[in-house]
């Protein structure tokens, strides 16, 4: 079984230990797979890790999820996900230390980081925005929204 496909288990068996509401579930699964997708994409035309970007995109909200809260969810998230990925053996440390970076910063959309946190960051941002096109885009990831419209030759519009 592929690396993806393993954290993608035990990402499912933390989301149904956690999260009681139907309807909560499927959204968190929703977004997390939508994000993983996005992700993937982004880095593979950007010319990054698009494995490790999927992983870091399966849980960038983990916190969230597991505590019910957002509250500093970034933060905490790098932390959980670096367990999780030692306690299951799915990662290299040097692996663990880019995806969790990129959890860590995910969070900081008017922050350039490093190549794929800025691949996580505009693949949570695609998926909020893209997921629900009637839905207005949040002030503070206007200018990925926009840019991510450009980057993939999308008319930009206001």
């Amino acid at each position: 079984m592929s690396r993806i496909k393993e954290l993608r288990k035990v990402i499912g068996n933390e989301l149904r230990k956690s999260i009681a509401d139907v309807e909560k579930l499927e959204s968190a699964y929703a977004h997390l797979y939508g994000v993983s997708l996005a992700a993937t994409v982004i880095a593979e035309k950007r010319g990054e890790n698009s494995e490790l970007a999927s992983m870091s995109a399966m849980l960038h909200d983990i916190a969230a999820y597991v505590s019910g809260t957002y509250d500093d969810h970034a933060h905490r998230g790098a932390e959980m996900a670096r367990e999780i990925l030692l306690r299951n053996g799915l990662a290299k440390p040097g692996e663990i230390d880019i995806i969790c970076s990129a959890i860590y910063h995910h969070d900081d959309k008017l922050i350039k980081d490093e190549p794929m946190d800025e691949v996580l960051k505009d693949a949570d941002v695609m998926h909020h925005t893209f997921n629900d096109l009637a839905k207005p885009v949040k002030d503070k990831e206007l200018a990925r929204y926009r840019a991510l419209r450009q980057e993939f030759g999308l008319p930009v519009h206001e």
